[in-house]
């Protein structure tokens, strides 16, 4: 596959997400209210759309119609979504900014925003209750999504990453916080992806994909670190330097600048490796995978 066919797929599949997402939000979080308001606001207002590819490229890469995902997807999404706008609340990360516009609760106050995560929580489990997937696909794509961001997974690393601003994290402690906090919803989109296709647990393609997503989760989240000091506050639509401010263990703390962009060339090796039994089936995935290590945004 080459770059530009890559960017067109990806950019496809983005806009089918942008365009399923608007369709729900019309089902699910009405604008009649504030709180819906506030919901669309940070649903619709842009965002990369990384975990909602990465599950339609799962379930074409399985043999299935990537559309056959689209609902797991922007389930997904709407769970990032209320985890973002959380993250950027006072009694969090305390961030004014979000994609370029003011966060969530800056444009509609503390009580609000509260409200609108709590709402995209429930549209998520509405949006795959209702798929058109099999019940027992329906079963097992909410069993992933409230495992990955639950309390053994996104919950938790989010736990730790207030942990870890009064206490300084090692190595592993760093690396178990993003499992959890970035990896696990990462994990859960390529596994939704393989769930709308059909496929088993046990299968080799699942397995391989759930480890290339570990690591890529691992590279997603030492770029953002990366960005966070290299970057501006235009350049990624959200504040720069709040890691710091917030005195967070980052792996740019723990290695520096170079040794951080080691660490992230190190993961990124890693799940393209967990890819090479899937063969030519694969080269999207291998082109996110350095689109995301080069990113700058």
């Amino acid at each position: 596959m080459k770059s530009e066919d890559y960017k067109h797929q990806f950019s496809a599949w983005a806009q089918l997400t942008e365009q399923r997402l608007a369709e729900l939000c019309d089902a699910y979080l009405p604008a009649q209210s504030e709180l819906g308001q506030a919901a669309r606001y940070s649903l619709l207002g842009g965002g990369k759309r990384v975990r909602a590819v990465l599950t339609l490229a799962a379930c074409a890469l399985c043999g299935a119609n990537a559309a056959d995902a689209l609902d797991y997807a922007c389930a997904l999404e709407m769970l990032h979504c209320y985890s973002l706008i959380h993250d950027d609340l006072p009694c969090m990360d305390n961030d004014d900014f979000r994609r370029g516009r003011p966060s969530c609760h800056k444009q509609f106050g503390e009580a609000t925003a509260l409200l609108a995560a709590d709402a995209l929580v429930t549209a998520a489990f509405e949006t795959i209750a209702n798929a058109t997937c099999s019940v027992e696909s329906r079963v097992e794509a909410v069993q992933l999504l409230a495992k990955g961001g639950g309390d053994r997974g996104m919950l938790y690393g989010q736990e730790l990453d207030k942990h870890f601003e009064t206490v300084r994290a090692n190595e592993q402690e760093l690396l178990a916080l993003h499992a959890h906090k970035t990896g696990a919803l990462i994990i859960a989109a390529v596994e939704l992806g393989c769930v709308a296709a059909g496929v088993r647990p046990d299968d080799e393609a699942r397995r391989a994909l759930v480890r290339y997503a570990a690591e890529v989760g691992l590279v997603f989240q030492i770029v953002d670190d990366i960005l966070d000091v290299t970057s501006t506050t235009e350049e990624l639509g959200k504040p720069v330097g709040s890691d710091a401010d917030n005195d967070k263990t980052t792996f740019i703390t723990l290695y520096g600048l170079q040794g951080a962009h080691e660490k992230a060339e190190h993961h990124n090796a890693a799940a393209l490796a967990a890819l090479d039994a899937l063969g030519p089936r694969a080269d999207f995935l291998r082109l996110m995978a350095a689109e995301l290590l080069e990113r700058k945004k």
